[in-house]
Formats: C-alpha cells, sequence, structure tokens
C-alpha cells in the first residue's frame, strides 16, 4: 500500500520548490533596468561593490584584448563563471590599450595620462577635457576622484580605470558643460552613488553632457561620476535585455564586467 503525503506535506514541499527556484533566479533581472530621464531612455545597471563580484578586463590568457563581450563571456565561463552584465570602461587606442590608467587585481598596467592640451574647449577631445577622472574599486568599496586627486591620495586599488570628463564632481556638473548643448549622441557612464552603490547608466538614444551629467546627479544620487564613451563606442553586454553590443571600432578596450 502506497503512503500518500497529507495535504500540509504537498504544501510545503512547493512552496520549498519555490523558494529554491525564486532563489536561484539569477540577478540581473533586478540589477539593470530601463529608465527614462527628461525624454531620453537608458538602462540603468546598479552594483553594491561590497557584495557583488564586479571587474576590470582588458587582456585573456594569451595577452591579447578581449575587445568583444562575447570573447570575454566565453573565457569566464571556461572558469565556470557567468558574464551578468558588461560596459565599456573607457577610452582606448588603436590598438585596444586604455588611453589612460589601468589597474587589474592590483597591478598597474598602464600608467595615470596627465596630458594637457591648450585649445578652445570644443577642440579638445573628451578625455583630456580636465578634470577627467579615475574609477577605482577596493575589496569592498567604490569611489571615483579627479585624476589629480587620485595621484595625490593614491587610494589602494584592485581594479581602476581612467576616462574623461568628470560628470559629476562633488555634486557639481564639469565646468564645460552647457545647458541646451547641440552637441548630442549615446553616452555611458559611471557613479558611485548615495550608500555607495556603483550605477551604470547606457543611453538609448542623444544626450548632450549637461543632461547626461544632470541623469547621475538629479536622478541617480551619485555626487561624483565619470564619463566612460560616446557615439559608436558605446557598448553594453546584458542577456537579459538580448544585449550584445559590438564596437564599430573594432572591439573595445577595457571592459567593466559583473560576474557570478
Amino acid at each position: 500500500m502506497i503512503a500518500w503525503p497529507c495535504c500540509k506535506d504537498i504544501i510545503a514541499a512547493a512552496m520549498s520548490m519555490l523558494f529554491a527556484a525564486l532563489v536561484a533566479q539569477p540577478v540581473q533581472a533586478q540589477q539593470c533596468a530601463t529608465e527614462a530621464f527628461e525624454k531620453v531612455s537608458y538602462v540603468v545597471c546598479s552594483v553594491d561593490p561590497a557584495a557583488s563580484d564586479l571587474r576590470l578586463f582588458w587582456k585573456n590568457s594569451r595577452n591579447e584584448p578581449y575587445r568583444t563581450f562575447s570573447g570575454l563571456a566565453r573565457a569566464l565561463r571556461n572558469q565556470g563563471h557567468e558574464l551578468v552584465f558588461a560596459v565599456n570602461a573607457g577610452m582606448y587606442q588603436s590598438d585596444f590599450s586604455p588611453l589612460g590608467l589601468f589597474i587589474e587585481e592590483g597591478e598597474e598596467l598602464r600608467p595615470a595620462n596627465t596630458t594637457t592640451i591648450e585649445a578652445p574647449p570644443r577642440e579638445i577631445p573628451n578625455f583630456y577635457k580636465k578634470p577627467n577622472g579615475i574609477f577605482f574599486l577596493g575589496e569592498a568599496a567604490a569611489g571615483i576622484l579627479p585624476t589629480d586627486a587620485f595621484l595625490k591620495l593614491r587610494p589602494r586599488a584592485r581594479f581602476a580605470t581612467q576616462s574623461g570628463p568628470m560628470l559629476v564632481i562633488e555634486n557639481e556638473l564639469h565646468p564645460a558643460f552647457i545647458a541646451g548643448s547641440s552637441d548630442l549622441t549615446r553616452r555611458s557612464g559611471v557613479g558611485v552613488c548615495k550608500g555607495g552603490q556603483v550605477r551604470f547608466a547606457i543611453s538609448d538614444g542623444s544626450v548632450n553632457f549637461h543632461d547626461f551629467a544632470r541623469l547621475f546627479r538629479d536622478r541617480l544620487a551619485c555626487p561624483n561620476a565619470l564619463f566612460l564613451d560616446g557615439g559608436r563606442g558605446v557598448g553594453l553586454y546584458l542577456p537579459s535585455m538580448r544585449r550584445n553590443d559590438f564596437s564599430w571600432h573594432g572591439g573595445y578596450g577595457p571592459i567593466f564586467g559583473l560576474v557570478e
């Protein structure tokens, strides 16, 4: 004779299975979302650096730049990990090497770029619009500092990347930004925000620097934020939204990746 479980046992087992399924769901659905700010749509991804494995990547095991998000995802999968999302981590040269400071696993692979270009503001490339800045990640916290301040303080960094210009500096917009500017393109950036959260924003439409910086300060509550790239260099890898962007420059240089 078969002993059938009672209703309570069935319910308890079902609840246990449901809880296990919920716990097993990938986290990216809650970490990234589409958000509109002043008629422009963005994908915003939030990361708690104290509880997540956020890293910077540049070269693979063959000492070659990854160049594509797919290449990085495959390499991580071969190591038993998953790439939850990834974004371009700043500007790079034609050989896909970082244009400025790059630190990976505590090793400085590229020095800080302190070049100053004397020219009218419109003629200065974005990276060199002072102040530019450095995003850095320690063991459990992240920060963004203007390059000069970073080089003076030399905070301990497990990962770091330099880009420019700064978008927000201690709750103030970069002084070169002009409200209503007609300089419109897609843009990506990163901020260190309220509660120490790291927030990435990638625009789906064109936006000027002034409005993009205000997104970080006024909507995302980031007292400090850094521009990563614009135009054809903007990139996002996000399987939950079926995004796997490709750079029309032939690939990416440094890459931010959230790893599970």
